[in-house]
Order: structure tokens, then C-alpha cells, then sequence
């Protein structure tokens, strides 16, 4: 939406999102063209496959969690989210052109679950905003001010709050550690997402819990720059963005030692066993006291955050684009 180029034109068009969620997803009538006028390339990504007259159609798929973790989704007003997902899938493999993956490991999932050929998917990596650099000691503590974090140091989790997430384990983990680090907060930055949330118990027996919910860019950059450590316990991620922020902002990283996050942190992150709360406390530990580990991981970090750009992103994307034609 802040695209300001000579040779980029947008365009809105406001039909009823339902009304093509049936027409696409559901009958898959009435090509694209029909409604946007002559294209060379429709580019989807989230999944939405309509059909063509002469486009050739790309779609980017970040994950397939609704495949290998469909228990993390709940149907919302009677409407199934994860049949509808899957149908999607079946348009995407049955008519896309190119299918782009956002990690080697989604695109090994796409070839293992959907059994989508190798040659017709592309790898092309993300990377953070450029925005998320590492930010002044006197922004950093304006932010813990304007979210109450007491002077202490503290622990970033970023995500949506949902069982994927991995939150109860992490939270454990810190109970663990808390009794050795009485200076020591774990700050969770997102929204609820769905499953069981963080309940109220817990928040009250653990006070150096806090839960922002949504937070804006430049903030969650400050939090970030000044957290002892990030924490990133996924079960499962296609990508994993919040690493890179973080790496980007000069900030320590645990992730785990599963799939796209193994692949992303490379060998700039302590690697944890997600499903072991020990595993998880361990690395935590030693992050808050081994401050010759910690600067290496900031090191580390920040230039295997440099190695991803959008420029890149967008060059490769191009280049799927041409080999269409």
C-alpha cells in the first residue's frame, strides 16, 4: 500500500470477498481477466486460484500448518477453515503455473504433501523490514516505560498466541529459570489466535508475565534491541520473520531445531528442543549468563539478518515471473 513508483499501478476492485470465495474457491468460474481486465501474471498469495484466460498464475505458499498441525485451527461461524484451505490447495496444484515456497522446508512439505513436482517450485527467501535495526538505549527505555517493564532485563517472544506457538513450554522453561534471575521479565508481543490461551491463574502466579497483545512496528523494534534474548519455540513455522527482526536488531536468538527455523537462524542462534522444557531453559540460562555467548549471537545474528533482503526477493521473484514465458 506505500508502493510510490512510476511503473507500479494499483488498482481496487470492490467485490464481496464471498461472492469470490464461491465463484474461485468453490465452482471455480469466471476467469480473473473478467474482472481486472488483461494481464500477463496473477500472483496469489493466499492461495486464491482463479481461473485464466491467458495469465499465468503464481502462487506464494508460506506453510502448510493446516496439513501438518490442523488441530491449531478451530471453524469459525460453522465455516470449516481447514476443508476450505485444503480445497484451495487442490486449484493451486491443479492449475498453477509456478508455485513459490519461502523456505526450503516448505518447499519440501509442498513436494511431500501435495506431491506438486520439484521442477515447478521456486524457493525465494523473505526478510525483515528494514525498519527493524537496533535502536538507541533512550528509545529502548521509553518503550518499557510505555508498557511497564520494570528496569530489570527481559526476555521477547513474538507471535500470535495459539498452541503452535509453543507458549506453555516456554513459560515453564522461565518458571524454571525465574528463582536464579529474580530481575528477569518474559514479555509476549501478539494477539490471542485461537486454542487455550495464557489463562488469568497463570498471569497472577507468574506477575513477570506480560502480555502486550499488538504492538506497533517501531515499538516492537525498541523491544527487541533491549531484550536479553529472544525466544522462538515454535512447533512449526513456514519462514519464521520474527528470527530475522530480531537478528536484524542486534538481539540474541533461541529457536528451534526444527525445519524453516533451523534453516533461517543458520548457525547465528542457540537451537532448542521445543517439546523439551529443559532443553528450552537451558538455552535461556545460558544467553542471561554468559555474556561472551550473548555478544556472539548479536554478532551472528545481525549479519545472518543482512544476507536476506527484499531486493533479492524481488529479483528472484521477477525471474519466476520470465521463466513463464
Amino acid at each position: 500500500e506505500n508502493i510510490k513508483t512510476e511503473n507500479v499501478k494499483k488498482k481496487f476492485f470492490p467485490f464481496p470477498p464471498k461472492a469470490l470465495e464461491l465463484l474461485w474457491n468453490g465452482i471455480h468460474v469466471f476467469p480473473i481477466e473478467n474482472l481486472i481486465g488483461e494481464i500477463d501474471v496473477f500472483h496469489s498469495s493466499d492461495w486464491l486460484e482463479p481461473p485464466t484466460i491467458k495469465a499465468k498464475r503464481v502462487t506464494t505458499i508460506h506453510d502448510l500448518t493446516v496439513f501438518k498441525y490442523p488441530e491449531t485451527f478451530v471453524a469459525r461461524g460453522g465455516h470449516d477453515i481447514v476443508e476450505n484451505q485444503k480445497r484451495k490447495l487442490f486449484f493451486v496444484k491443479q492449475y498453477g503455473d509456478k508455485i513459490i515456497a519461502v523456505s526450503e522446508t516448505t518447499k519440501q512439505d509442498i513436494i511431500d504433501i501435495l506431491k506438486i513436482p520439484e521442477k515447478k517450485i521456486k524457493v525465494v527467501y523473505e526478510a525483515a523490514d528494514p525498519d527493524f535495526s537496533p535502536r538507541p538505549v533512550s528509545q529502548i527505555q521509553k518503550v518499557k516505560e510505555k508498557f511497564l517493564i520494570n528496569n530489570g532485563r527481559y526476555l521477547l517472544c513474538v507471535g500470535a498466541r495459539e498452541p503452535r506457538k509453543n507458549l506453555n513450554r516456554l513459560i515453564a522453561a522461565f518458571v524454571e529459570i525465574a528463582g536464579a534471575n529474580p530481575d528477569l521479565s518474559l514479555v509476549i508481543v501478539g494477539k490471542y489466535g485461537w486454542g487455550d490461551d495464557i489463562n488469568q491463574n497463570t498471569k497472577n502466579q507468574i506477575p513477570k508475565i506480560k502480555l502486550l497483545g499488538f504492538v506497533e512496528k517501531e515499538d516492537l523494534a525498541a523491544l527487541y534491541s533491549g531484550a536479553e534474548g529472544f525466544i522462538y519455540p515454535s512447533l512449526y513455522e513456514g519462514f519464521g520473520l520474527p528470527i530475522l527482526e530480531a537478528m536484524a536488531c542486534g538481539c540474541p536468538v533461541i529457536t528451534s531445531n526444527l525445519g524453516s527455523m533451523k534453516e533461517i537462524a543458520g548457525e547465528s542462534a542457540l537451537l532448542i528442543e521445543p517439546e523439551n522444557v529443559e532443553s528450552i531453559a537451558g538455552a535461556i540460562s545460558k544467553i542471561c549468563r554468559n555474556k561472551k555467548v550473548s555478544e556472539e549471537l548479536k554478532i551472528k545474528g545481525f549479519k545472518r539478518a543482512g544476507e536476506f533482503n527484499w531486493q533479492k526477493t524481488a529479483s528472484q521473484t521477477l525471474e519466476v515471473y520470465r521463466a513463464l514465458f
